[in-house]
């Protein structure tokens, strides 16, 4: 006799469609989403068989095929260079100011912006704080060259001028003002679009729960704390999930402009500027690789172990 479930089953394996049969039917979906596949195979899969070099003495003459293997000698260099721990340090504070002053800058943004009732205001706030996002990291990197200037930078202007100091302070020379300008630099950048996510989240929460917690007696700040950001929730963790994957990516832009300065170099020396110092300044490409290599390791780990601490509140990205 023929089991009811098996044939239950059968038959709904028939009434599903092949995969070409879906594809067909998917045909202009499919075909907006290949660009950003080709896209990744051709810049982020193809390169990898460079990650080789790391585990050769890389030569540009002899090329992969006849460049000496020397497995993970240039692996113990680096974890025995005098700079390694300076670098480490300097990547993982710089990340750890970013993320815990960076990362709840847009949502504070997003929540105050959600409370605004004057459209035209709303807009133009909107507007101004999404404009630094568009603007180049040289452009940026001059705008606050030029504020910090000892010769008519408005910030020692307006210093001198309150008589908060007598002469005018070279904040892009001295290490203890480096990391409190790229941190102030980069949330100034990125706090505007970075909210865009976070309002379009807020706007999906239920109104009717805000007008039942106002007759209730809720103030703004508890329908805040109790209704809006529960709501908005699991897209805080997804993004806080990918933040703390990228976190030993402190940055390469910002850091390679504003901290030009080789007196910074002790406090703004980064594993990717590192990488660019080493690698392309002094051709040690296999070097320069087994430390990118060793970073993007520790960002893979980092990134599943957030993603499985996520797991157990029940948002996380797989």
């Amino acid at each position: 006799m023929q089991n009811p479930a098996h044939t239950g089953l059968a038959e709904k394996k028939k009434d599903r469609p092949s995969l070409l049969k879906r594809f067909r039917k998917q045909w202009d979906l499919q075909l907006m989403v290949l660009p950003p596949l080709l896209f990744i195979l051709v810049f982020s899969y193809i390169p990898m068989y460079g990650v080789l070099m790391a585990f050769q003495d890389y030569s540009l003459f002899k090329g992969f095929s006849a460049s000496p293997w020397v497995g993970f000698k240039h692996f113990e260099m680096f974890f025995n260079a005098p700079e390694f721990w300076n670098v480490i340090r300097n990547t993982i504070v710089i990340s750890l100011l970013k993320l815990l002053i960076g990362f709840p800058a847009p949502i504070i943004l997003a929540l105050l912006l959600n409370e605004v009732r004057n459209p035209l205001f709303k807009r133009t706030v909107q507007t101004i704080s999404y404009l630094p996002h568009f603007l180049s990291w040289v452009i940026v990197a001059g705008f606050v060259m030029s504020m910090l200037s000892t010769e008519n930078g408005s910030v020692n202007m307006l210093l001198q001028n309150v008589h908060l100091v007598k002469e005018p302070i070279n904040f892009l020379a001295l290490p203890q003002y480096f990391w409190t300008i790229l941190v102030t630099t980069g949330v100034w950048k990125e706090i505007g679009f970075a909210s865009i996510v976070y309002l379009a989240a807020i706007a999906g929460v239920d109104p009717h729960m805000h007008e039942a917690a106002a007759m209730d007696g809720a103030g703004k700040l508890r329908q805040i704390f109790f209704i809006t950001l529960p709501a908005i929730m699991p897209v805080i963790i997804v993004f806080l999930i990918l933040d703390i994957g990228n976190l030993l990516s402190a940055g390469f832009e910002d850091i390679l402009l504003l901290g030009s300065n080789p007196v910074l170099r002790d406090v703004g020396d980064v594993l990717d500027t590192y990488v660019y110092r080493v690698g392309i300044q002094n051709s040690r490409y296999s070097y320069a690789t087994a430390a990118g290599l060793f970073k993007s390791l520790l960002g893979v780990l980092l990134l599943v172990g957030a993603n499985y601490a996520a797991r157990r509140s029940g948002n996380s990205l797989w």
